[in-house]
């Protein structure tokens, strides 16, 4: 146990002291934050592309009058549209729009004519359609003289405020069920981006002291298996020291910001207010009700489940890199065949945790956080959602289990692996390995 504890704390100090994983540990929050407001401001973004479109409304559809909007200006013309397209070089039109007359009021599809030198732009496109089903709307109401007031009257923005069946039972609003998506995307994020992060610096550090023939000093005074867990102990131990750093980190920015712009979530509480009385319209509102919602999450069991989880998914990943780190010489392109079996499992959790956050209860979202080579990535996105108890406590067991078994299992390849030279291996090979006696 001395020297196992010796080779964790060498794990562990030569990583957290360096000054990449001390930049990156303080500066990921930050940098996450950051690329919500530029993904924000991206999407906002519109268009500087300029476009002037000439306008032939052969049925009077329009009556002479569209809107100019996002750098997309109109004008009607009377000219003929082979006359427009003989002269338009000499105009400062870009295009053509050409309104055929509307021979049946009931017709649900219509086809306008775009005449341009270049294709429309999706934006442009999507701006010009938008118009124009507004002014038919307005165009058939009028022809079919229909009360407008009545019209209008049918539309109905309707909201979906949830409500407890008992009277005990916890309150929830209308973006309960959003958060939880959030919260349960993000974990299974995290959780996929861990495996993958620490599981390959897990397997290029055992092949790092593999090429360099540094482990044939080591291996004299510890034994291999003892050196493989250190391994997978350490580096552990970093994820969850940045974790915890990040605990920390990410609140004290929340409340940074709520205090920068002046946002009360205390104000939205979902057991007074009903779901008539909140704007979605209103940014401020909408902000301060999701502040509110992740400050009632059950987070005294979200963490500990989420620390659970990455711990036992890590040292089961884990495990499995550092036997294929083991079993890898100088040439990394014959190694990469090793790693499809490790990384198509955790793909596939990926795939099934983004389909789970939108039905969490489905049955491959239930037995997909059950099976151990998905459950790490698949179950904490479930977790936000209140998932039965059974299906999480049997969750842990099997991974818990499953966790033992790999590490073992992984620690047979390694002590034969790390002192192989010369030699492609294949995964035939590797479970061959498995079954030497020591």
């Amino acid at each position: 146990m001395k020297k196992l504890g010796i080779i964790i704390r060498r794990e562990y100090l030569t990583r957290v002291t360096r000054r990449s994983f001390i930049i990156a540990t303080f500066l990921t929050p930050l940098g996450f934050a950051l690329l919500f407001v530029v993904v924000g401001v991206i999407f906002s973004y519109q268009s500087d592309d300029e476009r002037k479109v000439a306008i032939i409304d052969y049925d009077n559809i329009l009556r002479g009058s569209i809107k100019d909007e996002n750098n997309l200006y109109f004008k009607f013309v009377q000219d003929d549209l082979d006359e427009m397209k003989t002269r338009i070089d000499d105009t400062d039109f870009d295009g053509i729009l050409v309104l055929p007359a509307l021979k049946d009021l009931y017709v649900g599809r219509y086809t306008a004519f775009y005449y341009s030198e270049k294709q429309p732009t999706p934006d442009i496109e999507l701006a010009i359609k938008a118009r124009l089903s507004t002014a038919m709307r307005d165009y058939k109401i009028d022809s079919l003289q229909l009360d407008r007031k009545l019209l209008e009257a049918l539309d109905t923005r309707i909201e979906l405020d949830p409500e407890p069946l008992r009277e005990t039972g916890q309150d929830a609003s209308v973006l309960t069920s959003a958060i939880a998506s959030g919260i349960g995307f993000i974990m299974g994020i995290i959780m996929y981006m861990a495996v993958f992060i620490y599981g390959m610096m897990i397997m290029r550090s055992v092949m790092e002291e593999k090429t360099t023939r540094i482990v044939e000093v080591m291996i004299s005074s510890v034994r291999p298996f003892e050196l493989m867990l250190g391994k997978i102990i350490g580096v552990g131990a970093v994820g969850l020291t940045q974790f915890a750093i990040w605990a920390i980190l990410i609140p004290l920015i929340s409340m940074g910001a709520s205090f920068v712009f002046g946002i009360d979530s205390n104000r939205f509480d979902a057991s007074t207010m009903s779901a008539a009385e909140i704007d979605p319209d209103d940014m401020q509102a909408m902000i301060g009700l999701a502040m509110h919602e992740l400050g009632n999450q059950n987070w005294w069991f979200l963490i500990p489940a989420f620390i659970f989880y990455f711990l036992g998914g890590y040292f089961l990943y884990a495990s499995l890199f550092a036997a294929v780190g083991s079993a890898m010489g100088d040439d990394l392109g014959e190694g990469q065949a090793l790693t499809i079996p490790i990384t198509i499992p955790v793909l596939l959790a990926f795939y099934i945790m983004m389909a789970a956050v939108q039905a969490p209860n489905s049955s491959l979202a239930v037995w997909s956080s059950i099976f151990p080579l998905f459950s790490p990535i698949v179950m904490p996105a479930r977790l936000a959602f209140s998932p039965p108890l059974w299906e999480v406590a049997l969750s842990m067991v099997v991974l818990a289990a499953s966790s033992v078994f790999f590490v073992w299992l992984s620690g047979r390849i390694y002590r034969v692996g790390i002192l192989m030279y010369g030699k492609k291996v294949t995964l035939k090979e590797l479970g061959k390995w498995m079954f030497y006696k020591d």
